[in-house]
């Protein structure tokens, strides 16, 4: 609880990964996936409940082995590689009998992210009045270098000439959505609100906390870090 207001912790973990098969319980650093993201929600200031949403019997297992709640099994229609995650979000909040003014989505592909990560976002997301904050950090590559590629493979400058700046030290400062946290008001998930949204407000984390798993490359990186204490 922030003040007077709820807060629950949801970790997604489905079964089908395909860029990493079984990540979610792969180990890592000397744990399975999933539980550094269940540490650091149930280290939290500010939650007052962590579940899993999960179709997988094995992940639901090794979650609950670290104390994760674990009050529905994951209908399989929210479970495919189309399903998105506010269909998950929306689904929880309707799975459980009590009801909360925040939910903080924590994606158990962010293990290097901390409680005071969490804390952090939420902090932000509740003192500006938002209906959601993210977490980012710095990019490796200013958006404003990058190139797109037509039909033909002919590249694009992604904005307009003009809007380039001619020099990499005069780009616009920007920052890149990591993936480690999400809050959002539930009366914004209510009225059809997404994870994005013009003049939502950012918490930025450090790029050594900011690494989101997606391919064995991945996995060995922070798999090296962990071991060496670097979290």
């Amino acid at each position: 609880m922030i003040g007077t207001k709820t807060v629950l912790g949801l970790i997604p973990a489905r079964g089908g990964s395909k860029g990493v098969p079984r990540k979610n319980i792969r180990e890592v650093g000397g744990k399975p996936l999933i539980a550094w993201s269940v540490e650091a929600a149930k280290a939290s200031r500010y939650i007052d409940r962590v579940i899993l949403s999960s179709d997988d019997q094995s992940i639901i297992d090794v979650a609950k082995q670290w104390g994760c709640d674990v009050p529905f099994v994951r209908p399989q229609e929210f479970a495919t590689d189309q399903a998105d995650s506010m269909q998950v979000v929306k689904h929880a909040l309707g799975a459980l009998p009590e009801k909360y003014d925040y939910l903080v989505l924590l994606q158990p592909t962010s293990p290097m992210r901390l409680a005071e990560d969490i804390d952090a976002t939420i902090d932000r997301c509740v003192e500006s009045g938002a209906a959601l904050c993210v977490s980012v950090c710095e990019p490796d590559k200013s958006p404003y270098w990058m190139l797109k590629l037509d039909g033909e493979r002919k590249a694009r400058t992604l904005f307009p000439e003009g809007q380039i700046p001619t020099r990499r030290q005069d780009s616009p400062p920007v920052v890149s959505v990591n993936g480690a946290v999400y809050v959002l008001s539930t009366e914004h998930i209510a009225k059809g609100g997404t994870f994005f949204a013009q003049g939502m407000v950012v918490h930025e984390m450090p790029k050594e906390r900011s690494f989101d798993i997606d391919t064995e490359l991945d996995l060995k990186i922070v798999n090296f870090l962990l071991n060496q204490g670097q979290r």
